[in-house]
C-alpha cells in the first residue's frame, strides 16, 4: 500500500506546475498559490469630495443618488449625483432666528422634509424650487419620519408615519399637484396614532420604520433612547390609502412588545441592510446605550420581526460619557459607527473592529453619517468638507470568520470563486469532521482539498476507517482529470482490491448481510461507471488478476459483461458447464466472431438450441465457418443429430439463399449419407444450367458414386453434358431413364442418333426383347431399321421388321419426290430472276430542266445528282452532307479514304454524274480505276433514298434540334 501510496504522490507532484511569471509563496498543506502582486484595496475606501461650503453644512441627507444639504441659515443645496456638475440651490425664505434641525429624504429622492428648531416643518418636492411650509406640523418638533415605500409616488407620500420629540406618531400624508401646487395645503391630513413612554414618562421618537411582511402583514418598527417598539398588523386590503390607524388601535390597551436596555445615550438611531434587487431589509442595527442591538429580520414570524437577535458591546475606546457614537450605518456584514474624530468599522460576525478611520482637526468634528440604500455608499459630513466611502467587496474575508466559527457550509459559500479560500476551508472542515469521528464526512472533504494524498490515506488506514478511505479515494478519483490517466489508474486499482477486500470480510459474516448486499452494489456501480469505463477497459487485465486472486469469480464475469468481454463470459459458463447460460449470452449480444469460436463446444451438447441460435441470427452469421463445428459434429453424432446439421444447411439454402459452393457441398454431402431421397430432388431442384447451380459437379459426382446413388450420378452427367456416360450408367438402372438423357442433346442429331443406338443394343443384346427394340424405333425418328439390323442375331426371322421395313421404304420414296419438287421450284425462281435483270437494264428516267434538288432547293441540273426510283433527286454533296452524319463509324472511315483516293486521280469530269449501272466505255486501265472508286462511293451514299429508305425510319427518334445546340437555339429566338 505504501508503494501505491508513494507512486500517486509522485505522479500527482509532477502534475502539478506553478507560472514563473509572478512572485510565489508556497502553501505548506496545499496545491494552490497564494501571491498578491499590488497592495489590496481596503474595504471602505475614502473619498474626499471636491466641494467647499460657502456656508456650514448644518445637515445632510441622501437617497437614490439625490443628495441634499442645508447650508448656513436659509440656503438648501439640491444635487444629482448623476449630474454633480448641476447643482440646485433653493432659500428657505425664513426671516426669523430659525435653524434646520433635521431633515428626511425619501427612499425615491423625491420627498424632502425640513425639521425647524422653532417646532415647524417645511416640504419640498425634487420637480419644483419653492419650498411650502406644513401648517398642520406646526408646533411639533421632528425626530424621525417612517415612509411608505409601497404606496409613495413621486407626487404622493401615501401615509407615512411622523415622530416627535414629544413621543407622539403621527400619520399623515403629502401631495402635490402641478395644477394647484400654489393654491392648495400639501400636508393632506396630521393625525396622531399613537405615543410612545419609557419608565419616566413620553419619550423622543428617535426612529421609524415601516416594512410590509408576507399575506398583507405590516410591521412597524419605532424606538426611544432606550427602548425598540414593534407594532404587528395587517391592513385590510384595498384600505392601505386609510393608513395605519388600525395597527396602532390594536395596542390602545396595552403595550406592544419592546426591547428595553438600561444605558442611555440621550438619543438612539437604527439602521438597516437592504440586498441589491430587493425591496424588504435583510438585517438591522440599533446604536443604544448598552451597545448594538444586531439581528435578521424574518418576515414569516407572527409577532415580531426580529430573529438571531445579539448585543455587540463598544469597543473598549468607546466611553459613553465622553465620547460616545454619533451615527450608525450598516452594511452586509459590518456595521459603521461614527464619532466625533473617527470611524470605526465592526464585523457583525464577531463583534471585532476591522476598520477604522481617524480624521484630521483641520476638518472639524464629524456631524452625520448616512447611507444612500440603493447605491451602498457611506457619506459623512463635518461643517466644513463631505466624505463618501465606496463599500468594495466587503465578503473578501468573511469565508474565514465563518470558517473559525465552524460554519463551514456559509464558509465555502463567500469563497466558491477563489480556490486557494476554498481549500482552506475544507481542509478545516474536513479536520474537524475527523476529530468528531465523522470519518465519511473528513473524508469527502479531504478529497476536494490540495493536501497531500498519502497524509491524508495514511490518517485513515491508522485509524482504521477503510470504508472512509474507500470514500476519500473514489472521491478522489472522480475529481482527477481525463489528463491524469497515471492517477487514474493508480487510484482504480487500489479501490478494486478495497472492494474486494471489504467483500470477503463481510461475505463470512451472516450478520453483515445487508452491509454485504449494499457494498457489493456499490462495487458494482463503481466497475459500470461510465467515467471509470476507459480506465477500467485499458487495465481489464490486472482487474482480471485481482477478480482471480480473490476468487470473486461473480464479480469477474459480471466485469467481463461491463467490457463486453463476452469471450470471457462465454468460456467461463462453458467451463463450468453452464451450456445454456453461454449460449444465451451468444444469443443475447450476438458477436458472429464468438458463435464461431463457440459453437464446436456448444453443439456437442445442446445441437437443437445451438442450430435454433444460429437461425434466429439470420444472414448475420456465414454458414462457412459454422462448417467445421458441423463436420465434427457429424462425425461422432447419431443420424438424429445429424438431421440438426441438415436442418441448418437447409435453412442456409432455401431460407437466406445461400450461393456459397462450400455450403451447397457440405448439404449435398450431408444428404448423399443420411438422406437419398432429398438428394435427388435436391439435385433436380437445382436444375441443369452449369451456370446456375452453386455445388461442384465432380465433387457431387464423385460423392454420389461412392454411396451408389445411381439415379443422382445420371442426373449429375446430363448436368454436365457427358451424355453417353449418363446413357450408360441409366441403362444399368432403367431403360426409360436412359431414353430421357438420349433425347437431351438436340442439337446434334448424329450423337443423338449413337445414343440411342446404344440403347437399342442393350435392349436387344442384353434384355433380348425385339419387341423393345421395335418400341426404340418408334422412340426415335432418327433410328432405322437398318441402324438395328446388324444388333440381332442370325436366327431372328423377318416376320418381327416387315412392318419396319415397309414403313421405312415408303419414307425414303416420299423423300424422294420431296426433292424432284424443290429442284423444279429453283430452276423456275432462276429464270424469273433473270428476266428482272435484264428489265432492269433497260430501265431509265427523265428530268425536266427545272427540276430542284430535294434538299437545298436548287436546280438539280447545275451540279451532279443522284436520281431514285421514287423520284426524290439529290445533288451530289447534299446527298452526301444528308447521308454521312447517319452511316456507321466503319463507313464514314471508309467514305472518306474513298474520297481521298478520287481527288488523287485527278479531277472528275464536267459531265453529269451517271447511276452505277448506266453502260460504261473502257477507257483504259487508269479512267477504269477512278470509275471504280465513284462506284463505291455511290454503293454507301447512293444505296437508297434518303427519304425513304431505312435511313429515315431509323432516325424517327431523334430530335430535331440536337441536345448540345439546344440552349443555343433557343436563345436565338429570344
Amino acid at each position: 500500500m505504501a508503494s501505491i501510496l508513494d507512486e500517486y504522490e509522485d505522479s500527482l507532484h509532477r502534475s502539478v506546475s506553478v507560472p514563473q511569471s509572478r512572485a510565489t509563496v508556497g502553501i505548506p498543506h496545499s496545491g494552490y498559490v497564494n501571491a498578491r502582486l499590488e497592495k489590496e484595496t481596503p474595504i471602505f475606501n475614502k473619498q474626499r469630495i471636491d466641494f467647499t461650503p460657502p456656508e456650514k453644512i448644518n445637515s445632510l441627507v441622501v437617497s437614490s443618488n439625490q443628495l441634499c444639504m442645508s447650508l448656513g441659515k436659509d440656503t438648501l443645496l439640491r444635487i444629482d449625483l448623476g449630474k454633480p456638475d448641476e447643482p440646485n440651490q433653493v432659500e428657505l425664505g425664513r426671516k426669523d432666528e430659525a435653524k434646520v434641525y433635521k431633515m428626511f429624504l425619501d427612499h425615491t429622492g423625491s420627498h424632502l422634509l425640513i425639521a425647524l428648531n422653532t417646532s415647524e416643518c417645511l416640504y419640498l418636492n425634487r420637480s419644483v424650487q419653492k419650498v411650502r411650509a406644513l401648517s398642520r406640523w406646526k408646533g411639533h418638533l421632528i425626530e424621525s419620519v417612517g415612509w411608505n415605500k409601497f404606496l409613495g409616488s413621486e407626487t404622493n407620500t401615501g401615509p407615512i408615519l411622523v415622530g416627535t420629540s414629544q413621543g407622539q406618531i403621527y400619520e399623515a400624508e403629502i401631495s402635490v399637484s402641478e395644477g394647484s401646487l400654489f393654491s392648495t395645503n400639501p400636508d393632506q391630513y396630521f393625525r396622531q396614532v399613537y405615543t410612545l413612554e419609557e419608565e419616566s414618562g413620553p419619550a423622543p421618537v428617535c426612529c421609524l420604520e415601516i416594512e410590509r411582511g408576507l399575506e398583507g402583514k405590516f410591521f412597524i418598527i419605532a424606538t426611544t433612547r432606550k427602548r425598540l417598539f414593534q407594532f404587528v398588523g395587517k391592513v385590510p386590503e384595498g384600505t392601505e390609502q386609510q393608513g395605519f390607524s388600525s395597527i396602532f388601535a390594536v395596542h390602545a390597551d396595552h403595550l406592544p412588545s419592546f426591547r428595553e436596555f438600561p444605558a442611555n445615550l440621550g438619543f438612539s438611531e437604527i439602521a438597516f441592510y437592504t440586498p441589491k434587487l430587493r425591496s424588504n431589509p435583510r438585517s438591522f442595527a440599533w446604536m443604544m446605550g448598552n451597545g448594538v442591538l444586531y439581528g435578521t429580520l424574518d418576515y414569516s414570524r407572527p409577532d415580531s420581526i426580529l430573529s438571531d437577535e445579539r448585543v455587540w458591546v463598544y469597543p473598549p475606546d468607546i466611553d459613553i460619557t465622553v465620547n460616545k457614537p454619533i451615527s450608525i450605518v450598516l452594511t452586509q456584514f459590518h456595521f459603521l459607527l461614527l464619532l466625533p474624530d473617527r470611524v470605526k468599522a465592526v464585523c457583525t460576525l464577531n463583534g471585532q473592529v476591522v476598520f477604522q478611520d481617524l480624521f484630521l482637526e483641520k476638518f472639524g468634528l464629524l456631524t452625520r453619517m448616512i447611507k444612500d440604500p440603493t447605491v451602498q455608499q457611506i457619506w459623512i459630513h463635518t461643517e466644513k468638507v463631505v466624505f463618501r466611502y465606496h463599500v468594495q467587496r466587503e465578503s473578501r474575508d468573511v469565508w474565514k470568520m465563518y470558517m473559525n466559527m465552524n460554519k463551514f457550509d456559509l464558509a465555502k459559500e463567500y469563497c466558491k470563486d477563489r480556490p486557494e479560500c476554498l481549500d482552506i476551508v475544507l481542509a478545516k472542515e474536513a479536520e474537524h469532521c475527523f476529530q468528531n469521528k465523522r470519518y465519511l464526512d473528513s473524508a469527502k472533504c479531504y478529497a476536494l482539498t490540495q493536501n497531500y494524498f498519502e497524509e491524508i490515506a495514511l490518517k485513515f488506514i491508522e485509524a482504521k476507517q477503510e470504508e472512509a478511505l474507500m470514500e476519500f479515494l473514489i472521491k478522489k478519483l472522480s475529481n482527477l482529470k481525463p489528463s491524469e490517466k497515471t492517477q487514474t489508474t493508480l487510484l482504480t486499482t487500489w479501490l478494486t482490491e478495497l472492494y474486494l477486500n471489504w467483500l470477503g470480510i463481510l461475505q463470512g459474516d451472516l450478520s453483515q448481510r445487508n452491509l454485504y448486499l449494499d457494498t457489493r452494489e456499490k462495487f458494482r456501480t463503481f466497475l459500470s461507471s461510465p467515467k471509470n469505463k476507459d480506465c477500467l477497459f485499458n487495465n481489464r487485465a490486472s482487474i482480471y488478476e485481482l477478480l482471480a486472486s480473490h476468487g470473486d469469480t461473480e464479480h469477474m464475469v459480471y466485469f467481463a459483461v461491463i467490457m463486453q468481454d463476452y469471450e470471457r463470459v462465454v468460456a467461463h459458463h462453458c467451463q463450468h458447464d453452464e451450456y445454456d447460460e453461454a449460449l444465451n449470452v451468444l444469443s443475447r449480444h450476438r458477436d458472429e466472431k464468438l458463435f464461431y469460436k463457440f459453437s464446436p463446444v456448444l453443439i456437442q451438447h445442446i445441437p437443437k438450441k445451438v442450430v435454433d441460435a444460429w437461425i434466429s441470427m439470420g444472414s448475420r452469421l456465414d454458414a462457412r465457418n459454422l462448417i467445421p463445428a458441423l463436420v465434427n459434429y457429424s462425425q461422432s453424432a447419431s443420424t438424429q443429430q445429424i438431421n440438426e446439421a441438415i436442418r441448418y444447411m437447409e435453412f442456409c439454402v432455401y431460407q437466406l439463399e445461400e450461393t456459397q459452393q462450400a455450403i451447397h457441398n457440405y448439404l449435398l454431402s450431408l444428404y448423399a449419407l443420411c438422406r437419398p431421397d432429398s438428394l435427388l430432388s435436391y439435385l433436380e431442384q437445382a436444375g441443369t444450367n452449369p451456370n446456375r447451380i452453386h455445388y461442384d459437379l465432380k465433387y457431387a459426382l464423385r460423392l454420389c458414386a461412392e454411396h451408389g446413388h445411381h439415379r443422382a450420378c445420371v442426373h449429375i452427367y446430363k448436368v454436365m453434358e457427358l451424355y453417353e456416360e449418363a446413357v450408360d450408367l441409366a441403362l444399368q438402372v432403367d431403360v426409360d431413364l436412359a431414353k430421357s438423357c438420349a433425347d437431351l442433346p438436340e442439337d446434334d442429331e448424329e450423337l443423338r442418333k449413337k445414343l440411342w443406338l446404344k440403347i437399342a443394343r442393350h435392349v436387344v443384346q442384353e434384355e433380348k426383347d425385339v419387341k423393345k427394340a421395335m418400341a426404340c424405333l418408334s422412340s426415335c425418328a432418327l433410328l432405322k431399321i437398318e441402324d438395328v439390323l446388324p444388333f440381332f442375331p442370325d436366327f431372328v426371322t423377318i416376320d418381327h421388321f416387315k412392318e419396319a421395313i415397309c414403313n421405312s421404304l415408303e419414307d425414303y420414296n416420299k423423300h424422294i419426290e420431296e426433292l424432284k419438287r424443290e429442284m423444279e421450284e429453283a430452276t423456275q425462281s432462276a429464270k424469273r430472276i433473270r428476266e428482272d435483270i435484264q428489265e432492269m437494264r433497260n430501265k431509265y428516267g427523265s428530268v425536266e430542266p427545272q427540276e430542284k434538288c430535294a434538299a437545298c432547293d436548287f436546280p438539280l441540273l447545275n451540279r451532279p445528282f443522284y436520281l431514285f426510283l421514287c423520284g426524290h433527286m439529290f445533288h451530289y454533296d447534299c446527298l452526301l452532307q444528308a447521308v454521312f452524319p447517319n452511316l456507321p463509324a466503319y463507313k464514314q472511315a471508309k467514305l472518306e479514304d474513298l474520297q481521298k483516293k478520287l481527288a488523287a486521280t485527278g479531277q472528275p469530269s464536267k459531265s453529269h454524274h451517271r447511276p452505277k449501272d448506266a453502260d460504261t466505255i473502257s477507257l483504259g486501265k487508269g479512267q477504269q480505276s477512278r470509275e471504280q472508286i465513284k462506284a463505291d462511293i455511290d454503293d454507301i451514299v447512293a444505296a437508297e433514298c434518303v427519304y425513304c429508305g431505312e435511313l429515315m425510319i431509323r432516325s424517327i427518334d431523334k430530335p430535331f434540334i440536337d441536345p448540345q445546340k439546344y440552349e443555343e437555339e433557343m436563345q436565338s429566338w429570344l
